[in-house]
């Protein structure tokens, strides 16, 4: 890369962690850091479970994010150091280390600068992600399995923690549907973008004649719920079904009634949970999902956009997101932005930021057309 390049290209990262910074509000982000510090010493914060929670969570997340931006910062500082001393110097070797270090810092702003983007209420909470089998039989279940892996190894690679709350097996292989939750500052502004139907094309595994099939599966999110939002439910709109845990476990899961299914009447939103040993703990766990699901519906109806929370999830011919091609050629296209890459198999081990930031910029446009 020339000198003119280089200097041209960390101008205009600087230009863009100046807007970050100014969208991020650095300086009210460092007084709310020390004031949720002052909290935390505070030796009675844990008498109160929940606001301890609160408190630790928030204060975890800002300080990630200070932490993101200033590391950021600081490797651009390093790379121009670099870059001036061994233009001085005339060496090649260390001009190509400092252009491969400004390819990750560029990388890596892109990334933060998404993050900006995600300013919705309810963006900022952590995900539950609920993924269901469609049409194409026992292929779509082994689907709704490699979506579910998908999403968890995304998770894994950003380290972010991951709760199964059910898991619904069939018959032959795969799932029926399956929920988990993944606890992370803004999983749920992040993955949002995923909901809607997916479809798989493939020489299916379980045809005996090697035929190609299509399969669909249904991906929802939803975002995970505070004490201070307003989902009550009365009782008597709620149906309570107990029955015993399937799929695999010890014997105290396998042999009890401890799984619990919460229908709301109402609306019809049915919900499960399986993955404790307790009754009470399986009940309080899906009246999380449930409150987060009407939570999604009570916004969807507010706004007239059934599509807003849970995106377009009939799981059938005609209305897929996105396509994941394994034969006759390898591709995975968002029909929505475009974006597509022809590595499925990375795509399915989680490698999928491309297309959340994708899914991301687009959903900013299109909410800004729809304002215009």
């Amino acid at each position: 890369m020339a000198a003119t390049d280089f200097d041209v290209e960390i101008k205009q990262l600087r230009a863009t962690m100046k807007t970050i910074g100014q969208v991020l509000d650095l300086d009210g982000m460092r007084a709310e850091i020390a004031d949720l510090g002052e909290q935390v010493a505070a030796p009675d914060l844990w008498d109160d479970q929940d606001n301890a929670t609160r408190v630790t969570g928030r204060l975890s997340a800002l300080q990630g994010q200070l932490d993101r931006f200033t590391e950021l910062d600081g490797r651009l500082d390093d790379v121009e150091i670099m870059v001036e001393l061994s233009q001085e110097e005339g060496d090649a070797a260390a001009l190509a280390d400092a252009d491969a270090e400004l390819a990750k810092i560029t990388k890596a702003v892109e990334n933060l600068e998404v993050r900006t983007l995600l300013s919705g209420e309810y963006d900022a909470r952590e995900a539950i992600i609920s993924v269901r089998s469609g049409a194409g039989g026992v292929d779509a279940a082994d689907f709704a399995e490699m979506l579910m892996r998908m999403y968890t190894r995304w998770a894994e690679r950003n380290n972010y923690p991951v709760e199964v709350f059910d898991t619904s097996y069939a018959e032959e292989a795969g799932l029926k549907s399956a929920t988990f939750a993944i606890h992370a500052p803004y999983a749920y502004g992040t993955l949002s973008v995923e909901g809607g139907t997916h479809r798989l094309v493939r020489i299916s595994p379980f045809d005996n004649q090697g035929r190609r099939q299509t399969s669909f599966a249904a991906v929802e999110v939803v975002p995970v719920l505070e004490q201070t939002d307003e989902i009550e439910i009365p009782e008597e709109e709620i149906r309570v079904d107990v029955y015993r845990s399937s799929g695999p476990g010890g014997q105290s899961v396998n042999t009890t009634d401890s799984a619990v299914r919460l229908t709301h009447i109402p609306t019809g939103t049915v919900v499960s949970c399986q993955n404790e040993k307790s009754q009470l703990q399986n009940k309080a766990s899906a009246m999380v999902i449930l409150k987060a699901k009407l939570l999604a519906l009570k916004k969807a109806e507010e706004r007239a956009e059934i599509d807003a929370l849970r995106g377009d999830a009939n799981a059938s011919w005609g209305d897929q997101m996105r396509n994941y091609v394994l034969n006759p050629y390898q591709m995975v296209k968002d029909l929505r932005t475009n974006y597509e890459v022809g590595n499925p198999q990375a795509v399915f081990d989680g490698d999928i930021d491309g297309f959340l930031e994708a899914g991301i910029r687009w959903r900013m446009g299109a909410e800004k057309a729809a304002a215009n």
